[in-house]
């Protein structure tokens, strides 16, 4: 099994650890700081697909810079070892986007569960990453965005780290309304975010494909 596979493994197996702590109403700080280690294994599991495929030769710190900067050079050199990754991971991208879905279904599940977000939010989630999981993998592992908008919104690394920060904030306050009463409408609040950013990424990632 490669690392990256066994680092998405990892961080999926680590949700059922927070429900627990959850519902056990431990020290919500730790419960928080659990599904912080948990995003941030989300792109911890990138950088080792990339290590992989370029045999070692990127370490973690040049990773974050290629990432981050602007170069079209290094963004081709990192693009261009994104697609051996690709090439090579059998299952990689597909348990990658598995264990996403299973890590944030199973928070919904949660929250609905201790009646503190409302049950159609859950439909609202599950019908968008149905019908556009099925789209995206018409086109296999991922689409090339078509637009500035759908390149922005999720494809690049602020869209997809995005996404991460607004989960992380909705979730990590939820945890904080249950286990120590903090007032829930701002809970709901950033949990309209959310939904808005998901169905925004649903609706540039639909485009690529249709258009």
């Amino acid at each position: 099994m490669r690392s990256a596979d066994a680092a998405t493994l990892i961080r999926t197996f680590m949700v059922f650890l927070v429900v627990y702590m959850l519902l056990l109403k431990i020290n919500p700080w730790v419960t928080i700081f659990v599904i912080l280690i948990m995003y941030l294994l989300d792109g911890f599991d990138g950088y080792l697909a990339i290590r992989s495929a370029s045999r070692g030769a990127i370490s973690f710190s040049s990773y974050l810079k290629a990432s981050l900067s602007k170069n079209e050079k290094e963004k081709e050199k990192m693009a261009h070892f994104k697609h051996i990754a690709k090439r090579e991971a059998k299952f990689g991208p597909r348990i990658d986007i598995a264990g996403d879905r299973v890590i944030e279904y199973t928070f919904w599940i949660i929250f609905t569960y201790l009646r503190l977000i409302p049950l159609f939010v859950v439909f609202i989630v599950i019908f968008r990453h149905a019908f556009v999981d099925a789209l995206m993998a018409s086109r296999g592992t991922s689409s090339k965005p078509r637009t500035k908008f759908a390149k922005i919104i999720y494809s690049s690394n602020i869209g997809r780290g995005g996404i991460n920060v607004v989960k992380f904030l909705a979730f990590a306050y939820l945890v904080l309304v249950y286990v120590s009463n903090y007032p829930l409408w701002i809970g709901l609040v950033l949990v309209a975010i959310l939904v808005i950013y998901i169905v925004l990424r649903g609706i540039a990632e639909a485009y690529d494909v249709l258009a």
